[in-house]
């Protein structure tokens, strides 16, 4: 029986792969509408603070998922784009 040596690094496949599970434990963690207060919102806090901390620790960057703004992600809007908008509400 031959051993096959284990690797130091997923591979691109593999975090890609993690990518998209995190992604979608992310949701899963933030979406629900609970209490400041209660225990379950504290214990999902540690849990997404380490989820994040491993995203950053694997990829080496932010991910897109991570975008925190009140709103939903942050997207910069272009002036032309912020003129173009504030035309339509003159009369």
């Amino acid at each position: 029986m031959a051993r096959t040596k284990p690797s130091k690094q997923l591979s691109q496949t593999e975090i890609e792969r993690f990518l998209a599970a995190a992604e979608t434990l992310h949701k899963s963690i933030v979406v629900p509408l609970i209490s400041p207060s209660c225990d379950h919102y504290r214990s999902l806090r540690v849990l997404h603070e380490a989820l994040l901390n491993t995203v950053r620790e694997i990829t080496g960057k932010e991910v897109a998922f991570i975008q925190w703004n009140g709103t939903g992600p942050a997207l910069r809007q272009s002036r032309d784009s912020l003129q173009d908008n504030s035309s339509i509400n003159q009369p």
